[in-house]
């Protein structure tokens, strides 16, 4: 179970000005590699990020959607040349028949930063520089409201810090003009960042519509978390927080701040996450009160964990290939710097703080997985939460149960050290090595390799992830079989050799019948 670089591009590749060296970070649809100028123009940065993005392969509707992502992309950033967004310095094409894979790709020659909010939040949980990143961020977002244009994904990953410290706000391909009082985005959003109006609204034939105050709802949360260590919605996953945050827009439930946000800090959050977009604080006068809250100040200092410096060559592979975007499109500055270790979701079914009796476990999500063939008590909650925190209807609690039937028959302690160079282990079978990209709810992979025993806390939650980011990887004209079956099948392989095969491969047939078996049986009639 190895996913390769969406875009494998050899080190001294040259591109336009630029040579190829060290890989960044790899998504669904594009990887980002540093690189170095070899041209004689003085003007250019002599270090860049190269964000590959392959608009010369891929289905047409692949190609459709993530050509979408991109003009938006570059159509801001061609725009908009803001202190406080990341800077693009061009947009290449790649001409290369001899390289089928790189033909076609479009290149985005970005400005290179040094680490993420994300990574600084991980090294450094409640920074004390956390109140003057926090008025840059807010200043990022005016600049961007006053030019007529909404972000629409505004979370840590999307923060990026430069060598100064000083923040910029990165990956627009979900940003969006204003037309009037709304802009429209595609349809894809991170639940802890996103306000209670949008996670179920309808979506038209032009994406989601979504106003600035969508991103005053996010900068809220973030400000939160980063002088708190905390969500402001209680919940142990991303589900449960956005079940909190559906109970709290109804009005059945109230926001309870944590005790330890200052007093000008508080009332700025709680101006942020009001129930209905209208109440929300504008941007202009939030920008007023986050710089009055903040004080004034010279851009922190980076801790010296996310500063460069000289490695081996094994040390910088490990940390240099970090992160892995959602379900879309990689977007410079979404996970792509290191991280911690495991969130494991906390300890038994429940969670942290969350109490759980035996009977009401035994039923839970009793409407999408049968409570009487046989799936463990203890997993259930774990089963159908990390279920719910994808949007793709194929990634079912059925799914992911009977995938773990067929892996280990729900054993916790499987251990399989024989299978490769790492060996499998645990009840969903992980390899430690990729376990460690999808370990963590917000996206971002461990710096450290997680270590057998591997607890279903950690595991089973990771497999909802990797499935969801799997599914759209499956080619959507060419393949036989149940598509849930096939998703199943590229968990235990990859999605690239179920598209080369057509289908299942002869090879997991047997494994994939099994899937298949425990997929209808664990199913409720209703649901089938």
């Amino acid at each position: 179970m190895t996913e390769p670089y969406a875009v494998p591009v050899p080190k001294g590749y040259r591109v336009g000005a630029w040579e190829v060296r060290e890989p960044i970070a790899t998504g669904a649809f594009g990887s980002v590699y540093e690189g170095r100028r070899v041209g004689d123009d003085e003007d250019l940065p002599k270090t860049v990020a190269l964000k590959f993005l392959p608009t010369g392969t891929g289905t047409p509707r692949q190609l459709t959607h993530l050509r979408e992502l991109i003009e938006r992309e570059v159509e801001l950033h061609r725009r908009l040349k803001q202190p406080r967004l990341i800077r693009m310095y061009d947009t290449l094409t790649v001409d290369d028949p001899a390289r089928p894979a790189l033909d076609g790709a479009t290149v985005l020659v970005l400005e290179k930063a040094e680490g993420s909010l994300s990574a600084l939040l991980a090294a450094q949980p409640r920074p004390a520089a956390g109140p003057v990143l926090l008025a840059q961020i807010c200043e990022g977002l005016a600049q961007l409201h006053h030019a007529g244009w909404v972000h629409g994904d505004l979370k840590p990953a999307n923060v990026l810090l430069m060598r100064d410290g000083s923040a910029r706000l990165a990956d627009f391909n979900m940003a969006a003009e204003l037309e009037g009082t709304h802009a429209y985005t595609p349809a894809f959003s991170t639940p802890d960042y996103t306000p209670p109006e949008l996670l179920w609204s309808e979506i038209g034939e032009r994406g989601r519509r979504i106003r600035p105050s969508a991103d005053v709802w996010a900068f809220g949360v973030l400000a939160h978390l980063v002088l708190t260590g905390a969500f402001p919605l209680p919940g142990a996953t991303p589900s449960t927080r956005r079940d909190a945050a559906a109970a709290y827009a109804r009005g059945t439930d109230e926001l309870r701040l944590s005790s330890e946000l200052p007093d000008a800090w508080r009332e700025i959050v709680r101006d942020c996450l009001t129930r209905t977009h209208g109440d929300r604080i504008g941007t202009q006068a939030l920008q007023r009160r986050v710089g009055a809250a903040a004080g004034t100040g010279r851009s922190p200092r980076l801790p010296r964990a996310l500063l460069p410096r000289r490695r081996s060559r094994r040390t910088t592979m490990l940390t240099a290939v970090t992160a892995v975007v959602a379900v879309a499109a990689l977007g410079y500055g979404v996970s792509n710097w290191a991280d911690t270790g495991a969130d494991g979701g906390g300890s038994g079914a429940g969670g942290p703080g969350r109490k759980t009796t035996r009977g009401t476990a035994a039923a839970y999500g009793a409407s999408e997985l049968r409570t009487d063939k046989g799936v463990p008590v203890a997993y259930r909650r774990l089963i159908v939460d990390s279920a719910h925190d994808c949007v793709r209807p194929e990634v079912t609690p059925a799914l992911i149960a009977a995938l773990l039937k067929a892996e280990s028959n729900f054993d916790p302690d499987l251990s399989d050290p024989s299978v490769g160079k790492e060996g499998e282990y645990g009840i969903a079978r992980w390899t430690p090595s990729l376990l460690r990209w999808w370990i963590r709810a917000d996206g971002v992979p461990a710096t450290a390799t997680p270590k057998p025993p591997l607890t279903p806390a950690q595991s089973i939650p990771a497999v909802g992830r990797y499935l969801c980011y799997m599914e759209p990887l499956l080619d959507r004209t060419g393949l036989s079989g149940d598509r849930q079956v096939l998703l199943a099948a590229a968990y235990r392989t990859s999605t690239k050799v179920v598209n080369n095969a057509g289908g299942v491969p002869p090879k997991y047939r047997d494994y994939a019948a099994r899937v298949a078996h425990y997929l209808k049986e664990y199913t409720p009639p209703a649901k089938r």
